[in-house]
């Protein structure tokens, strides 16, 4: 990913068009949900929205899960190598070690990060 400025402003780009359509859908949703009664033509608008907004939400949870395993796992994975490496007496190792727990400290103090402990 070399051009990685061009790259977050088409993906920003791209989540805030889903995020405009998304809104432009649910109140029709919704306004279908709360009809007491529908006729057949509003009721298969119903059902395809429906199953349409349950695959969205699928999709939706596969890009968060793997969001979740590639920043929080592989950041993880490394920590734990490194803290290895660094008990294994590798100097370099030592450095960025305690450059990662640095970065990790300040960014629990900021909020960045959530304890879970």
């Amino acid at each position: 990913m070399e051009d990685f400025g061009d790259n977050k402003q088409e993906l920003d780009e791209e989540l805030d068009r889903f995020i405009t359509l998304l809104n432009q859908l649910l109140p029709h949703y919704h306004s279908l949900l709360k009809k007491d009664t529908l006729d057949n033509a509003e009721l298969n608008r119903l059902g395809e929205i429906e199953h349409y907004l349950i695959g969205v939400n699928s999709k939706i949870m596969e890009i968060k899960g793997k969001l979740e395993q590639d920043l929080f796992g592989r950041t993880l994975d490394t920590y734990y190598r490194l803290k290895d490496e660094a008990y294994g007496g590798d100097p370099y190792s030592k450095l960025k070690l305690e450059k990662m727990r640095d970065t990790f400290a300040e960014s629990l103090k900021a909020g960045e990060l959530i304890n879970f402990n």
